[in-house]
C-alpha cells in the first residue's frame, strides 16, 4: 500500500502538487453513469480511470458502479482530524503529514460509498473491484487496519511506475 511518505517524496505536500492535478474531460465513449462528466485529479490517474471504465464496460459492469463519491479534496484521513490538528501545532510537519489522506494529491476515490462505508463490511461487487485492482488500483476493502470498501487509491507499483 502507498504511504504518504513516498508520495511526498514523488509530489510534495498536497499544495506542492497542484502541477500534477488536471480537470480529465471522460471521453463520451469510456463514460456512463454515473461517472461525472469530469474527474479533477492528479494526471497519473488518467490511464488508469482509462482502462479501468474500459473494463468495467467491457465486462457488462457498469451497473455495478453505482455512485461516484468523489477524488480530490484535501483532507485529512477521516476520523484522525484531531490528531492530525494536535500534530500540527505540536510537532514536526512530518508527523501530521502521515494523517493526510491520499485524496489529498488526487491519488484516491471512492464509489458507492452509501453500502461501503468505512469500518463496515463491503458490499463492493467483487468483478467491479477487480477491474480496478487490475488497473493498479488498491482496495480499501483489502485495508487490514481500517476497512473502507468505498475507497481505491494508486497502489504502490503504479506510483513507483512513474
Amino acid at each position: 500500500m502507498v504511504s504518504n511518505k513516498s508520495i511526498i517524496q514523488n509530489f510534495g505536500l498536497p499544495a506542492e502538487n497542484v502541477s500534477n492535478m488536471i480537470s480529465w474531460t471522460v471521453p463520451d465513449a469510456i463514460r456512463f453513469a454515473p461517472v461525472p462528466k469530469r474527474i479533477y485529479c492528479h494526471r497519473l490517474l488518467v490511464p488508469m480511470f482509462t482502462r479501468a471504465f474500459r473494463l468495467i464496460i467491457s465486462r457488462g459492469l457498469t451497473a455495478e458502479l453505482k455512485t461516484w463519491d468523489g477524488c480530490y479534496v484535501e483532507r485529512t484521513i477521516r476520523g484522525y482530524e484531531a490528531k492530525y490538528a494536535e500534530l500540527f501545532k505540536t510537532s514536526p510537519l512530518e508527523a501530521a503529514e502521515r494523517y493526510l489522506s491520499i485524496h489529498s494529491w488526487g491519488l484516491a476515490f471512492d464509489i458507492n460509498a452509501f453500502e461501503n462505508q468505512l469500518g463496515q463490511t463491503p458490499a463492493m461487487s467483487p468483478d467491479l473491484v477487480k477491474c480496478f485492482k487490475d488497473v493498479g488500483f488498491d482496495w480499501g476493502g483489502d485495508f487490514k487496519t481500517r476497512v473502507d470498501g468505498m475507497h481505491f487509491q494508486v497502489s504502490t507499483a503504479s506510483l513507483d511506475a512513474t
